[in-house]
C-alpha cells in the first residue's frame, strides 16, 4: 500500500462494536431512522471511517464485503450534503441534474443495494437520492433525475451515457464514493471512473474509496487523485476463512450435476459459482431435471430477470442461484447456508469474495469446491495461500455426509492425495 498515506487504525474484524453512530457524529434524524431498522451499534469498519469522512478527509476504507461498507461511507455522505444544502434554493427541476454526492459501483445489483439502504435515510433528511443503472429504462431515469437529485448512485458506464445526453452534471460534486473499488478497476472501468476526476478535478472535493483490496491499479489511482488520504483497514482475511466450513470434494465429471443436486437439497440456500454465462445457464437446466428449484443471474440476463432472481432467493422462493464472479459482485443477500465453487476460482482472492457471500456479518456458512482431477493442483495453490490446510476427499452423490457439511470434519486420511 502507498507508504505516503496517513495510516490511523487497524481493527479486528469482530461484529459489533460498542461504538454508537451517535457518538460517532452521526446526527439525530439519521440516528433514530438507523434505530427503527434495528440499528444501534457499528461495525468496525463504521466506528474507524466516519469520523474522519465527517470531517472532510479522504479516506481509503478496505474491509471484506458484508463488512458494513455502505453505511461507513453513506452516513457521511448525506450529512455533509445536507449541511452543505442547508439554508439553498432547491435545484431547478427540468435541467440536468446536478448531484452533490455521486457513488459509483461496479455492478447493477450492487447499485440497487446501496440505493435502498441510502434512500430511506436520505429522505430522513429531505435528501433525493436517484439510482442510475445500465439495463433499466434510460427514459425513466432521465425523468427521475429531471425532478432533481442531490445524491446519485451510479454505475459508470451508465452515468456517462446520461452525462453525454446532458441529463448529469457531475462538475459540481462535493463528494465521490468509489465503492469495491479493486474490482472495478479489474473489471476495466478506471478509464470510465476518470471521466468523472476529470469533471471535478478543478472543484473542491471529497473523495471516500472503500475496496476489499488497496493494491495495483487501485494504489495508482489513490496516488493519483486523493489528498492526504487517511487509510482504515479491518484486517479480516484470516477470520473470514476461520468463520466457513470449508470442504474440498474431489467428483467425477459425470456424477458432479447429481452431487451439487444433493448438497442444494439439504439446505435452504444455496450460491453456486461458475465461470462462464454459458455455464451457469447449463447448470441450472442441469439442476432442475434434478429436481432443484434454480436460476441463474449473470450479465446476458434482462435486469428484470436479474432482480427477480434475486427477489425471490431473497424471499426464500428460489432456493438455488447460479452466479458468474461479476454479476455476484458485492451481493449482500442474508442467510446463505452454502456457497459452491461449481468452477474453480481464478485464485484466492476470487475464492475469498464468493466464499463471502456466506458467513456475512460474524455469521457462519459452508463453502464447497466441487474439484475434478485436473483441477486439484489449483486447488492445492488457493489452499496455501490462505493458509488453508484441508483434505481432499473423494465423495460420490449417494454419500449422506453431503447432507450434513457443517458436522463433517474429514481428516488428513481422508485425503485423496
Amino acid at each position: 500500500m502507498n507508504a505516503e498515506l496517513n495510516v490511523v487504525a487497524n481493527a479486528a474484524d469482530t461484529y459489533a462494536t460498542e461504538q454508537t453512530f451517535a457518538s460517532l457524529g452521526i446526527c439525530e434524524p439519521l440516528v433514530k431512522t438507523l434505530e427503527a431498522q434495528g440499528i444501534t451499534a457499528a461495525f468496525p469498519i463504521q466506528a474507524m471511517t466516519i469520523a474522519d469522512a465527517l470531517a472532510g478527509r479522504d479516506v481509503c476504507g478496505k474491509a471484506k464485503t458484508g463488512s458494513g461498507k455502505t453505511l461507513g461511507f453513506g452516513l457521511p455522505m448525506l450529512q455533509r450534503v445536507a449541511a452543505s444544502l442547508e439554508g439553498q434554493s432547491a435545484q431547478s427541476v427540468g435541467g440536468p441534474a446536478r448531484p452533490r454526492g455521486l457513488t459509483l459501483l461496479p455492478t447493477r445489483e450492487l447499485c440497487v443495494q446501496v440505493y435502498e439502504v441510502l434512500e430511506p435515510l436520505g429522505a430522513a433528511l429531505g435528501l433525493r437520492v436517484t439510482a442510475v443503472y445500465g439495463g433499466a429504462d434510460i427514459e425513466r431515469q432521465i425523468k427521475q433525475l429531471r425532478r432533481g437529485s442531490d445524491i446519485i448512485i451510479a454505475t459508470p458506464g451508465r452515468l456517462i451515457d446520461l452525462g453525454d445526453r446532458g441529463e448529469v452534471n457531475v462538475e459540481q460534486l462535493d463528494i465521490l464514493v468509489l465503492d469495491e473499488a479493486d474490482r472495478m478497476a479489474d473489471m476495466g472501468f478506471m478509464p470510465q471512473v476518470e471521466w468523472v476526476l476529470r469533471r471535478i478535478a478543478e472543484h473542491p472535493h471529497q473523495t471516500l474509496l472503500f475496496s476489499a483490496t488497496l493494491d495495483g491499479a487501485v494504489d495508482r489511482l489513490v496516488k493519483r487523485y486523493l489528498t492526504d488520504p487517511v487509510f482504515h483497514e479491518v484486517q479480516s482475511d484470516t477470520q473470514t476463512v476461520s468463520k466457513m466450513v470449508h470442504h474440498f470434494l474431489n467428483v467425477h465429471q459425470m456424477d458432479r450435476i447429481r452431487v451439487t443436486a444433493t448438497i442444494c437439497k439439504a439446505y435452504d440456500k444455496t450460491i453456486i459459482f461458475a465461470r462462464t454465462k454459458r455455464g451457469a445457464d447449463r447448470l441450472v437446466e442441469q439442476l432442475q431435471k434434478e429436481g432443484v428449484n434454480a436460476a441463474a443471474i449473470h450479465g446476458d440476463l434482462r435486469q428484470s430477470q436479474r432482480e427477480k432472481a434475486l427477489a425471490d432467493f431473497g424471499s426464500g422462493d428460489l432456493a438455488v442461484l447460479v452466479a458468474t464472479d461479476v454479476a455476484a459482485r458485492g451481493l449482500h443477500i442474508d442467510g446463505v447456508d452454502v456457497v459452491i465453487h461449481f468452477d474453480p476460482p481464478e485464485d484466492q482472492k476470487a475464492y475469498l469474495h464468493r466464499s463471502g457471500r456466506t458467513a456475512r456479518a460474524g455469521s457462519t456458512g459452508i463453502v464447497v469446491s466441487l474439484l475434478l482431477w485436473n483441477q486439484i493442483v489449483e486447488a492445492e495453490v488457493i489452499m496455501k495461500r490462505l493458509a488453508l490446510k484441508r483434505p481432499i476427499v473423494e465423495v460420490f452423490s449417494n454419500d449422506p455426509r453431503l447432507k450434513d457439511l457443517a458436522n463433517w470434519e474429514p481428516t488428513m486420511e481422508d485425503s485423496v492425495l
